[in-house]
């Protein structure tokens, strides 16, 4: 005789296609809010130093919004084109070296010029690693992205120690817009095969969004990763969500 699974209460079942619905809306919702923001943000700083003729606003009986935000991106793409360019080159060194003459503004801006650089250059490998290191002590592991090695007086420093280190940046979850900057031994880190988009899911989440990990079979060929469906992303969370 077949056991008949027991039916659950009709509250359970709301609760769990609720939560289930959740789940599946709220991450549209964020994202949706947070572009809004930064459009409007955008717009806030733009519109009012674009003349009048050549905003939309003014030829419209509504306004359009992120019209700031493409105007301001159409003006950075044409600086960084003069900016290639002889001329262009010219007078970003006047500009520079009128900067470098003011005492307070020349240090900010070396610095914040520096971060940009490092960052934004095409072949930097700055942040794009994720591994694992012993802290806050032995036994205890933590989330890290790898900047980069140690340079300058510092590394000197460590050589002449007979060391190898490396820096790698330690943020706190569930924000990780501070952290601290730690030295690693090279040997003492324990690098990922996640991306640094799936390292700051899993942080942001406080390890609930776990990225998916095929092994790696010496020779053969990788797998491509197939993202679940969303009827998939809903029996998940459908098992997720187990009844009291």
């Amino acid at each position: 005789m077949t056991n008949k699974i027991p039916r659950l209460p009709i509250a359970t079942r709301i609760r769990n296609n609720f939560l289930a619905g959740l789940i599946i809306c709220a991450p549209i919702a964020i994202t949706l809010w947070l572009t809004w923001s930064v459009v409007r943000w955008a717009d806030s700083w733009v519109k009012p130093y674009i003349p009048a003729r050549y905003d939309p606003d003014s030829y419209l009986n509504f306004a359009v919004p992120g019209s700031g935000l493409l105007i301001a991106m159409i003006f950075i793409t044409i600086i960084g084109f003069l900016g290639k360019n002889l001329i262009g080159q010219t007078i970003v060194q006047f500009s520079e070296s009128l900067v470098r003459r003011v005492p307070l503004v020349r240090s900010i801006y070396k610095s914040v010029k520096q971060i940009f650089e490092t960052v934004l250059k095409e072949r930097s490998n700055s942040f794009k690693k994720v591994g694992l290191i012993e802290y806050p002590s032995a036994g205890l592991w933590s989330l890290v992205f790898i900047a980069t090695d140690a340079k300058g007086e510092i590394a000197s420093k460590f050589n002449a120690m007979g060391k190898d280190m490396v820096s790698v940046f330690l943020p706190p979850t569930p924000v990780p817009t501070a952290g601290f900057l730690i030295f690693v031994p090279r040997e003492k880190i324990l690098v990922l095969d996640m991306s640094a988009e799936d390292g700051a899911k899993l942080l942001i989440s406080g390890g609930l969004v776990t990225p998916e990990h095929l092994p790696v079979i010496p020779g053969a060929e990788p797998q491509p990763s197939v993202k679940p469906k969303l009827s998939a992303r809903v029996k998940k969370a459908d098992r997720l969500i187990a009844p009291e």
